[in-house]
């Protein structure tokens, strides 16, 4: 194990799929992952996910998880409190590996269609043990998973994300430099990128080489354990600013030039828990190598 030099810079809850994350000073870290991350999601008349890939206006929308239920916010619509539903699974999804869900009721699915501009539903997973993982990303049906894609802990460093924007950096000066020799408009002024278009859980912060991550077999920040499942594949929803929902080129150019990997490009780890507990901004971290 590593000398505990590490430390827990930003702890997220992401209650409702695609929505905004909650960002938390302690997070109860159980075996499905974080507690009440991505229990909910939202589905069309088929079953369908929908996520902020294909509708940016999600990354605008927050839930906070309170005691028994989700409560959700949007600029121009009315705050809604959801409980958590009691009846059985009832509505089917096409989710791999996950036939139902719960539906949330009249109120959540008319807020969640006012939301998207369509008809929708807010759907809530009872129990993420009858999902569990993917063998291909690391784990087994007997690991739980909730709504997440591919594991239950999404972990970053900043030395990473500092790395990335630096080669974001230089290929945006890169377009202007070819624009000005073309004659063309400028590009537009670059942004930072920003660790929330990565959605992870937990950011480790310290003297860390960019990219150290990927070779991580196990994380411990006090009694919580954590062990490598799979690499994180991104995607587009990764382009899309958290603050205005306008979609760029940014992250995937710099990550297509510099981390690209059998058709895919790479940012960040996902890991399963083998001991739960409470994790809090500040605690220091313990990594070893695979």
């Amino acid at each position: 194990m590593s000398e505990p030099a590490l430390v827990v810079s930003a702890l997220t809850v992401f209650p409702v799929k695609s929505f905004a994350g909650t960002p938390m000073t302690s997070m109860d870290v159980e075996i499905a992952g974080p507690r009440g991350d991505r229990r909910w999601m939202v589905v069309d008349e088929h079953g369908s996910t929908l996520t902020a890939r294909s509708h940016p206006r999600m990354l605008a929308a927050r839930a906070t998880r309170y005691d028994g239920g989700v409560r959700l916010r949007a600029d121009g619509l009315p705050t809604l409190d959801v409980g958590e539903p009691s009846g059985p699974p009832d509505v089917p999804v096409q989710l791999k590996r996950l036939d139902t869900a719960t539906r949330a009721g009249d109120e959540a699915d008319a807020w969640v269609s006012d939301l998207l501009g369509q008809h929708a539903s807010l759907v809530w997973l009872d129990d993420p043990a009858r999902r569990g993982m993917a063998e291909a990303h690391g784990g087994t049906l007997a690991d739980p998973l909730a709504l997440t894609d591919t594991g239950p802990v999404h972990v970053t460093t900043t030395a990473s994300l500092r790395r990335l924007d630096a080669w974001a950096a230089e290929l945006h000066d890169e377009r202007v430099a070819r624009a000005l020799e073309k004659g063309d408009p400028e590009p537009a002024p670059r942004t930072a990128l920003d660790m929330r278009r990565f959605r992870p859980n937990l950011v480790v912060d310290g003297d860390l080489e960019p990219f150290v991550e990927d070779g991580w077999a196990t994380l411990v920040v006090g009694d919580v354990e954590l062990r490598f499942a799979d690499h994180c594949g991104r995607c587009v929803l990764t382009t899309i600013d958290p603050d205005t929902q306008v979609k760029g080129k940014e992250p995937l150019a710099s990550l297509a030039r510099h981390r690209r990997r059998d058709g895919e490009v790479w940012f960040g780890i996902q890991m399963v828990p083998v001991r739960g507990g409470v994790v809090t901004v500040g605690d220091g971290v313990r990594t070893s190598d695979r």
